[in-house]
């Protein structure tokens, strides 16, 4: 028997094109330039630097004022406890007491009412008594019944009406006139409620020649506190 001889045909090897010459690089298209986004992107990065040196500026250039800590009624004499200190970037407009200068606030009664968080300002404060020359301070008691819903504070101007008891002659009124006979006054100084009795004690300036006759309608118990309208209302 004839045995046949397997030949396995060898693969053929493909041979790389030959390429004569070099070879170009693919070609990238540019990206066109435009001008005008150039100069707006350069425009912005000016500004922004501009912006940062300002501000930077501003930071650096702060101001030790004074400060207010707590609530100061009108006419309330200034502590220590009532004033702080900040560092603040001041607007020139802007009047506030230097920190230097606390010393020359402390001891001088507030002008207007002062709030916590706020700048104290020269204004806010002055040297001067809330009892003017020609007025008298006349204390008034007044029980929890009579003291008004609104908070009473200092220059809050009032009227002092005489109510006497029922039956009883009103002293010192006007032939023909009608109503109970009053007397103008203005809030100095409003204390606390005391404990036990709730009293209030309301310091209230009047003019002279009236101290007396209402320093008698509260020791008579015959004096009621009536606030007036607002001058703005």
């Amino acid at each position: 028997m004839s045995k046949a001889k397997e030949r396995t045909a060898a693969p053929a090897v493909t041979q790389p094109t030959q390429v004569s010459g070099p070879v170009a690089p693919p070609r990238v298209s540019a990206r066109r330039r435009r001008p005008g986004v150039i100069a707006l992107s350069l425009a912005l990065i000016a500004a922004g630097g501009a912006g940062v040196a300002v501000l930077l500026l501003q930071v650096g250039d702060r101001t030790e004022v004074v400060t207010v800590v707590r609530d100061v009624q009108v006419g309330q004499v200034l502590t220590e406890q009532d004033l702080g200190k900040a560092s603040v970037a001041l607007d020139p407009a802007v009047k506030a007491v230097r920190a230097d200068d606390v010393d020359s606030v402390v001891g001088k009664r507030a002008a207007v009412e002062l709030k916590p968080g706020s700048l104290l300002a020269p204004a806010q404060v002055t040297k001067d008594s809330l009892v003017k020359a020609g007025e008298q301070l006349v204390p008034i008691g007044l029980k929890p019944e009579q003291v008004p819903a609104t908070a009473l504070v200092p220059g809050q101007k009032v009227q002092l009406v005489h109510v006497p008891a029922q039956g009883a002659a009103e002293a010192g009124k006007e032939p023909g006139k009608v109503g109970p006979q009053s007397i103008a006054g203005r809030v100095v100084k409003v204390s606390k409620a005391a404990p036990g009795t709730g009293v209030v004690v309301v310091d209230v300036a009047t003019a002279a020649e009236d101290g007396p006759t209402v320093a008698a309608w509260v020791a008579a118990d015959a004096l009621r506190l009536v606030l007036d309208a607002p001058e703005d209302s």
